[in-house]
């Protein structure tokens, strides 16, 4: 974590229940400590398991986490933060044939500095996502079953917010806003291959970002990959840094 003091156990639990929350899996359980998240997408955050605090399970808890899959189909899958009071943790996982992937982060900000620093037209707002808004995680430079996935996640979430930049008749921009356990989150960012570069995901930031603090939110996070150097570029210039790193344990298929 870059900063262990700045959040507390308090805090990480309710971003975890958050996150759930947005990403909306098919189901969920609760086990000692632990959310469990049960999906057939492709949205790992959906189909992971996931400690509420940064502590190690009890004795014997990995075993019953995997049965619960066992038990609906699902390989198990766990989302851990690579901080040193899991490394027990994931040494055992890796006894066990896991491996680790997908490196990415949990970024936080303030929504009142997110709206400081943002410069662009705030793009269109909507209580739902239309056609044109699932249409562009299908474009080109998406894959379209990761695409299609993200968009039913996204899209079940209770009381979220759908941003849409639109020219010339197309949406060439987009991403949502969930609000939920005491923070606002940024989440789906897409812009379409031939608009990148242009401004257009500030302009969809700018927009949730305004929807957070009429909200009255004071705090957002979002996760994004280790790989997006635009990504992380943009959400700098907007205020996040960064809270933890993680990675998806799972076993090979």
């Amino acid at each position: 974590m870059n900063n262990p003091d700045k959040l507390s156990e308090q805090d990480i639990e309710s971003l975890e229940r958050a996150t759930i929350a947005a990403v909306s899996p098919e189901a969920f359980e609760e086990l000692d400590g632990w959310l469990l998240a049960f999906d057939s997408g492709t949205v790992d955050r959906a189909r992971s398991a996931v400690p509420l605090k940064h502590q190690p399970p009890p004795a014997g808890q990995l075993a019953l986490i995997e049965a619960r899959y066992a038990a609906r189909g699902l390989p198990p899958k766990f989302r851990l933060a690579d901080v040193p009071s899991l490394e027990a943790f994931r040494l055992v996982l890796s006894q066990r044939g896991y491996q680790a992937g997908k490196p990415s982060q949990v970024q936080t900000g303030s929504v009142q500095r997110m709206v400081e620093n943002s410069g662009e037209a705030p793009a269109e707002l909507s209580a739902a996502p239309d056609a044109a808004w699932a249409a562009l995680f299908l474009g080109e430079g998406f894959d379209p079953v990761d695409g299609a996935s993200r968009v039913k996640s996204l899209s079940k979430a209770a009381g979220s917010s759908f941003a849409s930049v639109r020219e010339a008749g197309q949406t060439v921009a987009a991403g949502a806003g969930a609000f939920s356990h005491g923070w606002a989150s940024v989440h789906g960012m897409r812009t379409a291959l031939a608009w990148r570069g242009k401004g257009m995901a500030g302009r969809v930031l700018t927009a949730l970002a305004q929807e957070a603090k009429r909200r009255n939110m004071e705090r957002v996070f979002l996760q994004v990959e280790d790989s997006s150097t635009a990504a992380l570029a943009l959400y700098k210039r907007a205020g996040f840094s960064l809270a933890w790193r993680y990675r998806y344990w799972s076993k090979p298929v």
